[in-house]
């Protein structure tokens, strides 16, 4: 368990990130068309899971934009957008904000992926649902870089990322 603050007021995860240089869980998620997608769909490339509450929130929207941004120039990194947003939502929130290097991915039918992770809210009013976290997974599937942003209102360190992503 991970103490991070909403606003301030401290919550938990039900675990902690998985460590650098470990494998990467698998996870099944849901993509707009409501189809189950792994890890496995993303073998061989570079991986940043962009892991946010709701994309229906200020902090959530800015940092997909941000990442979809950074994605539009790195065509051999697939970024993913993982929320607990149904995939409509997702799929609007993309259209109407042009978000088309990102892939969003829910976790509509279980939360196997935010336990897995260790970024499932055990607690508080956001329980159930995820904290914000990135993790940069290699193409070998090898954890190369983590962050659980510890105020679930600030944004993550998008250079720190992206330099992950830039090595080897």
């Amino acid at each position: 368990m991970t103490t991070i603050t909403l606003q301030g007021n401290p919550i938990h995860t039900n675990g902690n990130l998985p460590a650098v240089k470990s494998t990467a869980p698998k996870f099944s998620l849901v993509d707009k068309d409501l189809n189950d997608v792994g890890l496995d769909k993303f073998k061989g490339k570079k991986k940043l899971l962009n892991i946010v509450p709701s994309l229906d929130t200020g902090v959530c929207a800015t940092s997909t934009k941000k990442f979809n941004e950074f994605a539009a120039k790195r065509k051999d990194v697939v970024m993913l957008v993982i929320s607990a947003d149904l995939p409509f939502a997702q799929g609007r929130f993309c259209g109407a904000e042009k978000i088309d290097n990102v892939i969003a991915l829910s976790m509509m039918r279980d939360r196997n992926f935010a336990k897995d992770y260790g970024v499932l809210i055990t607690d508080g009013p956001l329980a159930g649902i995820t904290a914000r976290a990135v993790i940069v997974i290699d193409e070998n599937d090898k954890i190369i870089y983590t962050e659980l942003v510890p105020e679930i209102a600030q944004e993550p360190k998008y250079d720190a990322a992206m330099a992950a992503l830039s090595s080897k």
